[in-house]
């Protein structure tokens, strides 16, 4: 007998609409323990999916999916809807080579109407296609979810001051997960969130609007009393000067008081915004006391829950990263640590603790992060920004502008850089040394290993300028690291083996598979250290005594390290025979790390090959 035979029988939002609000119910019921049952077996977003279970369910058995589109943000909470939308047997693969994506991807459904993996773009893409739509004279309604997370991001507010002006049919939903923004809710806001999206308030309030018009002072009179009113129980007041019809808050795990008022809301024009109350977590209490542990999980037993301290021996970067950080800050109390909402996946949580009054969380406002560390740097402070790569992408402005033109000595600590796994193409770090490298004034480190990391980080924060130290996600080789801190010198290589014929260029942690490829083919090996500036006097030695020179870095292929090999070779040793060797000229997908580097070629064996299809024996 099957544990969850109502579930069983959805294959589309359009087998849900035809449950009835009891059944809906139980589909709840059986939806939240599929998921933990499946995110347990193969790791993924657990806390923020649990949370919305019921949300979910009552967007698709309200609203005409995929024809009526759904906009989420940031996207790891769309488990649910995946599921309901035909791809409850793709979760065995979730995140896998080959699997379905933790994220909404166009290509993957139709019920995926926008890719969202970075967050607050879901209002502007949703008013994007809401104004599309009636361009077309298509009748269509859009929903935007967002949680409130996300609506710490300067672009949720450039959207929403759009929005209003546009007057489109548009509903934001404020998914409002960590309590913070309005307390906990009871009976009494969710009957009033159905009473103000009912089309006899709506329809009153107009009406009254066009009798009290031939009186402005009267018409200002009575918005201010309703303003008021809502301000005594609801924090609407700031969405409603933005043009929207604030509706909420209401509880997000109460069926019975979001389908009447997703209905009510459907019924209405214009932009609209729903305020909703959900708890990470939701019905998993070990997720529900700890939602940030259970955010992202690796597999686990549900029963014992997720088991602390039985990791690998060897250190992470973020580990290192992290114990610098707290270690630089006790021999320099003008050091300063800022972070856009990733203190924990940056590993500045003892950084923190211990030093409370020199950490910044500025929420997910990368721009901000940027600029408000340059800021800080004019004033003598010596701010370090923890930033994973593929999220400085978004504050490159701010970079170029605000940090590289001023030439000011602030350094940036970027972690995921590289192919970062199962979260894939949105979060790979595949472009830093493309977009930093180009930056006059920028200095651009790649570490090998544990130790070296712990040395450049404490180089980059001595240099008189931008610097930028990228390492990937993930342990090193297990190189042991000294607590003792040593600046290297800028802009230097080393040999680490000598050969013939073959000179390997590894820059970052790829040196470990290019000295194993280097045994095979006895080549020479360098561990090139800094992008920016380029060893030059090594790269010319190198290219005195070998036939081929190979670059190999963990970055697109394109305007990376090889690149400036290249550029390198053109003005001091022209002719020299150089091989490339980076992520291509593609999205990677998501999957095993150690799978996706084989299969791009980047590995010990990869290497052999390309080598010898360049240079046969």
């Amino acid at each position: 007998m099957s544990t969850f035979p109502l579930l069983d029988t959805i294959n589309d939002p359009a087998d849900l609409r035809r449950l009835d609000r009891a059944h809906l119910k139980q589909l709840a019921a059986e939806l939240r323990g599929f998921l933990l049952e499946s995110v347990s077996r193969t790791g993924g977003h657990l806390s923020s999916n649990l949370g919305t279970v019921e949300l979910t369910i009552a967007l698709h058995a309200v609203f005409n999916t995929p024809h009526d589109r759904l906009v989420w943000d940031v996207g790891h909470q769309t488990y649910a809807h995946k599921i309901l939308t035909g791809r409850r047997q793709g979760m065995a693969r979730l995140r896998m080579l080959g699997g379905i994506s933790g994220f909404p991807r166009r290509s993957e459904s139709p019920y995926d109407t926008f890719g969202t993996a970075h967050s607050s773009t879901s209002i502007s893409a949703a008013l994007g296609m809401a104004v599309g739509a009636r361009t077309r004279g298509e009748q269509r309604k859009v929903v935007a979810i967002i949680g409130d997370g996300a609506m710490s991001g300067g672009m949720a507010f450039e959207a929403l001051n759009n929005a209003g002006v546009a007057d489109a049919d548009l509903l934001v939903i404020l998914n409002d997960n960590e309590m913070s923004i309005s307390p906990p809710v009871g009976a009494l806001t969710n009957i009033l969130a159905r009473m103000l999206s009912g089309r006899t308030f709506n329809a009153a309030r107009k009406a009254g609007e066009k009798v009290l018009g031939v009186a402005p002072s009267m018409l200002e009179l009575a918005r201010r009393v309703e303003e008021h009113v809502k301000g005594m129980v609801m924090p609407g007041t700031l969405f409603e000067e933005f043009g929207f019809n604030y509706i909420g808050p209401i509880d997000g795990h109460d069926l019975d008081a979001l389908i009447p008022t997703l209905r009510n809301i459907a019924a209405l024009r214009g932009p609209q915004f729903l305020h909703v109350i959900t708890r990470k977590g939701r019905g998993y209490k070990l997720a529900e006391a700890d939602p940030v542990l259970y955010h992202g999980v690796t597999k686990f037993q549900p029963d014992d829950g997720i088991q602390l301290g039985k990791g690998g021996s060897h250190l992470t970067y973020t580990q290192i990263f992290g114990d610098w950080l707290c270690d630089m800050a006790a021999l320099d109390p003008k050091l300063v640590a800022i972070t856009p909402a990733m203190g924990e996946g940056s590993g500045m949580v003892r950084f923190a603790r211990e030093y409370p009054a020199r950490y910044f969380d500025v929420g997910i406002a990368e721009q901000h992060a940027v600029t408000f560390a340059a800021g800080l740097a004019c004033e003598g402070v010596k701010p370090v920004v923890a930033i994973y790569s593929t999220f400085l992408q978004r504050a490159y402005d701010q970079v170029i502008h605000d940090v590289c033109i001023q030439n000011l000595p602030l350094m940036l600590a970027i972690d995921r850089a590289g192919v970062v796994g199962a979260d894939g193409a949105t979060h790979n770090g595949a472009f830093d040394l493309s977009y930093l490298t180009c930056l006059p004034n920028m200095v651009v480190m790649t570490p090998a290993d544990e130790d070296e990391c712990r040395q450049m980080l404490y180089t980059a924060y001595h240099i008189d300028g931008p610097s930028a130290v990228r390492y990937p996600r993930g342990t090193g080789p297990g190189v042991a690291v000294r607590p003792e801190m040593q600046a290297l010198p800028v802009g230097r290589g080393e040999i680490r083996r000598e050969g013939r014929r073959v000179a390997l260029l590894a820059f970052g942690t790829l040196l470990t598979p290019a000295l194993e490829a280097a045994e095979t083919l006895d080549a020479s090996v360098a561990n090139m250290r800094f992008v920016k500036p380029l060893d030059r006097d090594l790269v010319r030695d190198l290219a005195s005594r070998h036939d081929l020179l190979v670059s190999i870095e963990e970055n697109s292929i394109i305007g990376g390290a090889g690149s400036e090999v290249a550029r390198c070779l053109e003005e001091l040793s022209p002719g020299t025979r150089l091989l490339r060797l980076g992520l291509p000229d593609r999205f990677v997908d998501h999957g095993d790390t150690g799978a996706l580097l084989a299969g791009l070629g980047l590995d010990g064996a990869g290497i052999i090959e390309r080598v010898r299809q360049e240079l046969p024996e």
